[in-house]
């Protein structure tokens, strides 16, 4: 039962991938996504003392919180490394779980280029509380004071109408950028379409060529004037990428929290979208990650693989499920896909059952194509990923193929991948669990404590103790390793 301040809160509805059969369609395609967004917000819901409603939960973007340790490229020619890896599915030994990682090229602080960045914010009455706009501000206080001299920040406000609080200002006058957030007020109705349309024209008067334009909407996402719908200010953000201005946004507060609005203009803006419940949380992003969440090294990034079905009978990739793209939009170069920063890791985990396996949930086709042959009969799948290097408009296309012979190695699955797999095991649990079986919150917390590896900043740890604080909310299953379906 959702309460009261539950129920205001908009997410988008999300239809859980579903097993696919090779044979039938053996191609998946999917844009990255590097938002975290989705486990904050879940974190908290936990921390208040429900479990989240099972649209809040983005698998990917709790999968993605977390970094991992992949290797990353030599240089910036390259702008990411791609790494990947097999092993049995904790929660079914009769399928496997395969792991692709991507890591962006690790920029140093003073390769990144000149920002100029402009904070459009909410000010409007759904703001007054303590974790919507003191939260806020104490939030772009952290980021101001990690910019440089050459930077540009402008800040501009909506409630019942626009308007601009600090022209462009250089970095160098910070005291006049924090002065400008600390006369913020909030009171009236929420114009945020009217505040889009000033912020970018901002943007562009301050634009910085060869830097980092972005604009950062800090909101509850709660617009109430002018043309509110979705869909229409989806159009206009999307329209507005071919000026080289992109859109992050970092979404606050509870009660009324518009997540289905906030996520997707983050994803049609060429940014990305944080939930701060915390001002940890807004150090994690503004300022430990500060290179990844300004400075793009890859935009439209697309992920293609194809399986062989001559060895692998289904198979289902776990989240993404409002970034997946048409088989012909790997190829076209026009089809919008996902950024990736400097530094950030991206996952993706795919559960796959072979060939003659009793992973099977899927009767087989009655007139199923022949399967596969060399040249492929050595692989079990393929990789293809297309990505372009900033300011390009043509795509580059890395290839990776995975052979046959990492399917039931006998080499322990690496730390990382398993408390990947923990998390993406929580994400379903919390979607209620459908290709779970017994595998309940208990082994995911003992999975989770088991694989944390070094945990500098004790994100990791922190995980384990909501996975305890699920269990103990939900007493259908607290402590039974049973799920809902």
């Amino acid at each position: 039962m959702l309460n009261r301040e539950e129920d205001r809160e908009n997410y988008a509805l999300l239809d859980t991938n579903p097993v696919k059969q090779a044979a039938a369609e053996p191609v998946s395609t999917f844009s990255v996504d590097v938002d975290t967004g989705a486990y904050a917000n879940v974190r908290r819901f936990l921390n208040d003392g429900q479990l989240p409603p099972a649209d809040a939960v983005r698998v990917e973007e709790m999968i993605n919180y977390f970094s991992y340790d992949y290797r990353p490229p030599t240089d910036r020619t390259q702008p990411f490394s791609v790494a990947t890896e097999v092993a049995r599915t904790p929660w079914n030994a009769q399928t496997y779980l395969l792991r692709i990682g991507l890591k962006g090229y690790e920029a140093p602080r003073a390769a990144r280029p000149p920002a100029n960045l402009v904070f459009l914010l909410d000010v409007s009455g759904s703001m007054d509380s303590p974790d919507k706009l003191p939260l806020l501000v104490a939030s772009l206080k952290m980021l101001t004071n990690q910019l440089r001299d050459d930077d540009r920040i402008s800040v501009v406000v909506y409630a019942g109408a626009a308007g601009v609080v600090l022209e462009p200002t250089a970095g160098s006058d910070r005291s006049a950028v924090l002065t400008a957030l600390e006369q913020l007020r909030a009171g009236g109705s929420t114009a945020g379409g009217e505040g889009i349309a000033l912020a970018y024209a901002m943007a562009q008067r301050a634009f910085i060529k060869g830097g980092i334009n972005r604009i950062i909407l800090a909101t509850d996402g709660d617009f109430n004037v002018g043309d509110t719908r979705v869909e229409t200010l989806k159009d206009y953000v999307a329209r507005q990428r071919a000026t080289g201005v992109s859109l992050s946004v970092l979404g606050f507060g509870t009660g009324n929290l518009n997540d289905e609005m906030t996520e997707q203009l983050a994803n049609v803006g060429n940014g990305a979208y944080a939930y701060i419940d915390t001002l940890q949380e807004a150090r994690k992003v503004l300022v430990e990650q500060l290179g990844s969440t300004l400075f793009t090294i890859a935009g439209d990034t697309k992920i293609q693989v194809e399986f062989n079905p001559g060895v692998v009978a289904e198979y289902r990739l776990i989240g993404y499920e409002n970034r997946m793209l048409k088989t012909e939009d790997f190829n076209n170069d026009k089809v919008d896909a996902g950024e990736i920063g400097a530094g950030h890791t991206v996952t993706a985990l795919y559960e796959i059952a072979l060939v003659g396996s009793k992973g099977l949930r899927l009767d087989p086709l009655r007139y199923a194509p022949p399967a596969a042959s060399a040249p492929s009969g050595g692989e079990f799948a393929f990789v293809k990923l297309r990505y372009k290097l900033p300011g390009e408009t043509a795509s580059t296309l890395m290839e990776v193929p995975l052979a046959r012979t990492l399917l039931g190695g006998t080499a322990s699955p690496s730390a990382d991948f398993r408390f990947a797999a923990a998390v993406a095991a929580f994400g379903q649990k919390l979607r209620h669990g459908a290709y779970l079986g017994e595998f309940g919150w208990d082994r995911i917390a003992a999975l989770a404590s088991e694989s944390r590896g070094r945990d500098e900043h004790g994100y990791r740890a922190e995980f384990v103790n909501l996975v305890k604080t699920a269990a103990g909310l939900d007493p259908g299953t607290a402590g039974s390793g049973t799920t809902r379906d």
